[in-house]
């Protein structure tokens, strides 16, 4: 191994230890809850029909319906979820599978 790898192992591993022991900087840490999500994008993308993407991740045909359609948007935790849904899609759904 390099010095230079070691290094950057090394500073990785202070920082996770900083973090952990809340002598870091956490604002380096937060999350971005976007306030809006284009849900239409997300499950075009998807290709799937807003009933089937309503049944796959949980959500209510009406509400898929009305976000789409500008009447609501999604709250807090929907956004959230929806935002898995865009970047791990497949996450979601080994969450969400019913066990045997």
């Amino acid at each position: 191994m390099t010095k230079a790898a070691f290094d950057k192992i090394k500073a990785g591993l202070d920082e996770a230890k900083a973090y952990l022991d809340g002598s870091g900087d956490k604002s380096r840490y937060g999350i971005h809850v976007p306030n809006r999500v284009n849900v239409k994008k997300i499950r075009t993308r998807l290709g799937l029909s807003q009933e089937s993407f309503a049944q796959t991740y949980g959500f209510a045909l009406s509400a898929v319906r009305d976000w789409e359609q500008g009447r609501r948007q999604p709250e807090r935790s929907a956004r959230i979820l929806l935002k898995v849904v865009e970047k791990e899609p497949e996450a979601v759904m080994r969450a969400l599978a019913k066990s045997a």
